[in-house]
């Protein structure tokens, strides 16, 4: 028992160093986990035998992975984009597993196992492509969303292969080695094949059946118990069961978690559902990747470095080509095109899954597959670089031209208002402005909102605020005044630049997330800063005070208190925080500062509450007045 207790925090203390570093330098969480398990395999030694076995409890992180990509597949939305999902996803999909067999076969390899590598090689990483274009803005363009497509179509494209897998099966190829699982019970083993496939339509029938029929009077019987932990108990009962009726039937766990994922994806209870297993699917994942990474031959490293460095490049060249053809096929031009083709060029995260699941079914051999999984990871490896590559060589090339998702509406007139971001926040200073009768234009990316604020006669236009032409053509030049509402809190920062700079008479009023984002909007050049949450907390607060028995008028003197204490130490606050390095949180004087401006606040906070006042009733002993309905 000891043993296990130290081995399962090797495992932790691995992914707790390494992941986060791994972030932080934008390579992301599943190359983190890899280094991770390099680290305490290979290298140092500190895991061994056990992480075969490990690996196979931590594919069912796959398992649950399938299961929430299925409720994340809502009808609507795939036929929204069928066209770029099926077309593009399709043709990429199709087209470098094509590739990549006609290559095998070429080099002298079984179509079988050629083909089951093209199609392990033509799978990209969702996991590192989703959250690096979340984290450099680039999700709404139009490269961003073709890329999103083809992932999507990738990741549904898994269920077929993991079925189609076991037919590849080649004769002298043994995957006893690493075949795990499929000596527990099987229900079809025995039965003629007419039988099989009826026990095989009616195990599938039911998982379809029991998503739509059984689970929503399930899950509301478990509500009423108003225990968190038995709902979570029984969503991983959910998965579990489907993916142990899949075994005795001899068919893929994943694709039965899938197919349920899908009939729950409009169930009431999709969200619960989805955090609840969220935490044990990441846990699992991690855990996987780290296996993979701590079984990793060094020694065909070695041997075979200079096979492994060309088979990447290789691949992700053939790959690079097929994409930017699809690219140009499907009228996504200029850099939009080429942000679609360097993201997707790697070998992804499901290749370890389907390496793995090859093995076990006699398809690839052990050699092979250890090198194909050193090919996966390099290129992996080699993707942060290709986003510098796209971010240095071919932003700047198309910088003049036209690189949004969508060319910019036209704009009829110029406002001396411009609201930069129609969302939840912009839409309420737009409604404010518009009732005042203040000539305005607001400028948003999405164009849901744009639609909802045309809606309500507020002169709307699609475009990126952040983009300078835009902005010119928009009539910044005239313009008194600038509103910078963005989600976006880099791109806010650099809107407030660029117009502070080249409009200084411009005065600018700004949205910030929070302290931090306001200090750097200030620093920026901003005019007026205010917090999206500050005022709403302060009157949240306000209200709190007055439920627990403080009077209405005192709880708003604490409160205006609370500002004056904030406005007091404000310029001291920003100018400690323009002493911070990059990377930290606090330096040693903006904590010291901090802490006496919440002594100054609890000060002043003592100073109303010590004013009497007749009315303080505690809540706890005030009587309450039930209002008559009917008055």
């Amino acid at each position: 028992m000891t043993h296990i207790f130290i081995q399962a925090f090797i495992y932790l203390l691995a992914a707790v160093i390494a992941v986060p570093l791994a972030k932080r330098f934008g390579l992301g969480s599943v190359l983190g986990y890899l280094v991770a398990g390099v680290v305490i395999g290979p290298m140092l030694g500190l895991v061994g035998q056990e992480t075969d076995t490990i690996q196979h409890f931590a594919e069912f992180g796959v398992v649950m992975m399938l299961f929430l990509v299925g409720m994340e597949l809502d009808p609507k939305s795939l036929w929204a984009m069928r066209v770029r999902l099926l077309g593009l996803g399709g043709l990429q999909v199709v087209l470098t597993a094509a590739a990549g067999t006609a290559i095998g076969v070429w080099l002298g390899v079984v179509w079988q196992t050629a083909l089951a590598v093209g199609l392990v090689l033509a799978l990209s990483s969702t996991a590192i492509v989703l959250q690096t274009l979340n984290e450099k803005g680039l999700s709404a363009t139009e490269g961003g969303r073709s890329a999103f497509s083809i992932l999507l179509f990738q990741d549904m494209a898994v269920i077929p292969i993991l079925a189609l897998i076991p037919l590849l099966a080649v004769a002298g190829v043994d995957g006893s080695s690493t075949q795990t699982g499929h000596d527990n019970a099987d229900l079809v083993a025995s039965l003629p094949g007419w039988a099989h496939a009826l026990v095989v339509v009616g195990a599938v029938g039911f998982v379809i059946g029991a998503g739509y029929y059984l689970m929503p009077l399930l899950f509301r019987y478990v509500v009423k118990s108003n225990l968190r932990e038995i709902f979570t108990a029984s969503a991983l009962m959910l998965v579990i069961g489907i993916a142990a009726l899949m075994g005795l039937v001899n068919l893929s766990p994943a694709l039965g978690a899938f197919l349920a994922g899908v009939v729950l994806a409009n169930s009431e209870f999709k969200h619960e559902l989805e955090a609840n297993i969220e935490p044990f699917k990441g846990l699992l994942l991690g855990l996987f990747f780290i296996t993979v990474g701590a079984g990793i031959n060094f020694g065909v490293l070695i041997e075979q470095w200079h096979a492994v460095v060309l088979l990447g490049l290789g691949v992700m060249a053939v790959k690079g080509a097929l994409l930017i053809g699809l690219a140009y096929a499907f009228g996504i031009r200029g850099s939009n095109g080429w942000l679609m083709t360097l993201s997707l060029a790697q070998a992804g995260e499901f290749g370890f899954v389907l390496l793995t699941y090859t093995r076990q079914n006699g398809v690839i051999g052990e050699g092979l597959a250890e090198l194909l999984a050193l090919v996966v990871a390099f290129s992996m490896f080699l993707t942060p670089l290709l986003f510098i590559a796209f971010d240095k060589l071919v932003v700047p090339r198309y910088l003049a031209g036209k690189t949004e998702a969508q060319k910019a509406d036209d704009f009829d007139e110029e406002s001396p208002v411009i609201v930069a971001g129609a969302g939840r926040f912009g839409q309420i200073v737009c409604r404010l402005l518009r009732a005042s009768d203040v000539p305005l234009v607001a400028l948003d990316l999405e164009l849901k909102q744009i639609e909802n604020a045309r809606s309500i006669n507020i002169k709307s236009y699609f475009g990126d605020a952040s983009r300078a032409d835009l902005l010119d053509r928009a009539g910044i030049a005239n313009a008194r005044l600038l509103v910078v509402a963005i989600d976006d809190l880099d791109r806010a920062v650099s809107t407030v630049e660029h117009v502070k700079r080249f409009y200084p008479n411009v005065w600018v009023l700004a949205r910030a997330f929070d302290r931090g984002h306001g200090y750097r909007l200030r620093e920026a050049g901003a005019d007026d800063v205010v917090s999206e949450t500050y005022h709403s907390a302060l009157e949240l607060g306000s209200h709190a005070l007055t439920a627990l028995g403080v009077h209405p008028m005192r709880a708003k003197k604490m409160a205006w208190s609370f500002v004056q204490s904030e406005d007091a130490h404000d310029a001291e606050l920003f100018e400690a925080w323009k002493e911070i390095e990059g990377g930290q949180r606090f330096s040693r004087r903006y904590g010291e500062l901090f802490r006496r401006l919440e002594e100054a606040l609890s000060s002043a906070m003592d100073e109303q509450e010590n004013e009497p006042q007749k009315e303080d009733v505690p809540i706890w002993t005030a009587p309450v007045d039930v209002p008559d309905k009917k008055e």
